[in-house]
């Protein structure tokens, strides 16, 4: 019985942590990103911003790393011990549930990825601007692992919605649930075309 309720709890968590912080800071992120369309200056401009942040490493660990760390280690879990819910939900619903966890698989080897080529090369005295970034993305197989990454994360977080509505009871009706499958399919097709339309930005 504690056992369960320990699981009811940490799955919440998991949940909430999805979407607050993790994201809010992946928009928040993307919307920066997406200077980049406006041109090289404006990207710095707000790249340099973000840097000039207070507290920043704090920060980033508080709102960032930590609750990635928590949400990637207990999602790989999930992802490894779940069963799709065959009685519960549509086929539909169980192949969403079985992209959610792959899609939750490749955005974890794509953030460290991601930090290492980013974060970590800051630390080591490097500065994270346009140029940066279009070192890497002007690679046509960086280009295209970044976009394929992209989409995962998009997808990720846009059916992530729809999980943590649901783990909420926030969506408690069949009908509500079909309605936000819709909403969350416009989410991901948004929120795709600012990441990528930044990706290719810096090429």
């Amino acid at each position: 019985m504690a056992y369960s309720k320990n699981q009811f709890y940490l799955r919440r968590l998991h949940s909430l942590l999805g979407v607050i912080p993790i994201g809010g800071f992946l928009l928040v992120h993307l919307l920066v990103n997406h200077q980049a369309t406006k041109g090289v200056e404006a990207f710095n401009k707000a790249a340099g911003f973000m840097e000039s942040l207070p507290f920043l490493i704090a920060l980033e660990f508080i709102v960032i790393y930590i609750p990635i760390l928590y949400h990637a280690v207990y999602g790989v879990h999930i992802a490894f011990t779940a069963k799709e819910n065959v009685g519960h939900y549509s086929q539909f619903r169980n192949w969403m549930f079985l992209l959610q966890r792959l899609t939750g698989i490749i955005t974890f080897i794509f953030i460290g990825i991601h930090l290492w080529q980013t974060r970590i090369q800051r630390a080591l005295g490097e500065e994270v601007n346009f140029d940066m970034v279009h070192d890497i993305v002007s690679n046509p197989i960086w280009l295209i692992f970044y976009i394929i990454c992209l989409l995962a994360v998009t997808f990720h977080f846009a059916n992530g919605l729809w999980s943590f509505l649901v783990t909420w009871g926030v969506l408690q009706s069949k009908r509500s649930q079909q309605i936000f499958t819709w909403v969350s399919l416009v989410v991901f097709i948004v929120v795709s075309y600012i990441g990528i339309s930044a990706i290719l930005a810096f090429v």
